[in-house]
């Protein structure tokens, strides 16, 4: 009776001590528990995730518009980068999010995101106390004035009639513009991509800011060389022998 005894607690002080051993046979590894998707709340993990593929891995040197340039934190508001993550923009490359729009991320992490940029790349001293252009458009722009604008600010980089120079490529790309929104071009047109060396509508002449119509009116002249198909006509190919029409 004395050694059934003895077995039985020496079993019961055995499985106490192994259920508080982390490295008990069976034990999941913390790191090795799945988590929620739902229930990540780390602003890093759903920037990398979700926006950096586009934007940058530190919000700037990617292929979309740098969010992380406190000039352009200092035009858009907290609502409309909410509503841009939530639904995206229809059309052009940048896609919803949200749940409700069919995306992956709740309206939590959604906000997340957009409290995360403004608190680690706003900077409200960027401008210095310069009031910048509004981020909609707030008189409607003239594609012909544009053109004269275009070549006073525009041209030394793109180009003389947009195809591209020695600094920069072409910004009236039948591609690039299908891409694009009017409002996607004035926000590039008033932020620039100094991660790229395009500067914002300060710098592109030395001490001559761009006014807001002469912003409205490149924006207006850049979306009138948008072509209804992009990409066509397509250049002539011979037909192969059988192939169908």
């Amino acid at each position: 009776m004395t050694s059934g005894r003895y077995n039985v607690s020496t079993l019961a002080a055995a499985l106490f001590l192994c259920a508080g051993c982390s490295n008990a046979p069976g034990r999941p590894a913390p790191n090795a528990i799945p988590v929620d998707p739902d229930n990540v709340r780390d602003f890093a993990l759903l920037y990398k995730s979700n926006c950096s593929g586009c934007h940058g891995a530190d919000a700037k040197d990617g292929a979309a518009l740098a969010i992380g340039d406190p000039v352009y934190l200092a035009i858009v508001d907290d609502d409309t980068m909410r509503k841009i993550v939530t639904n995206g923009i229809p059309g052009t490359s940048m896609a919803a999010f949200a749940k409700s729009a069919g995306g992956m991320l709740t309206d939590k992490q959604v906000d997340i995101i957009v409290r995360g940029v403004r608190q680690r790349y706003a900077n409200p001293s960027a401008l210095a106390g310069i009031t910048p252009p509004s981020y909609k458009a707030t008189e409607a722009g003239d594609a012909k004035r544009g053109a004269e604008v275009y070549a006073t600010f525009c041209s030394s980089c793109h180009g003389p009639d947009g195809k591209g120079g020695a600094k920069a490529s072409s910004i009236v790309d039948g591609s690039f513009l299908a891409l694009l929104t009017d409002q996607e071009l004035r926000s590039l047109v008033i932020v620039g991509r100094p991660d790229l060396g395009a500067p914002d509508w300060r710098n592109n002449v030395p001490g001559k800011p761009m006014s807001p119509q002469e912003i409205s009116d490149v924006v207006a002249w850049l979306a009138s060389q948008r072509r209804q198909f992009p990409g066509r006509p397509y250049p002539a190919v011979a037909q192969a022998a059988g192939e169908w029409r």
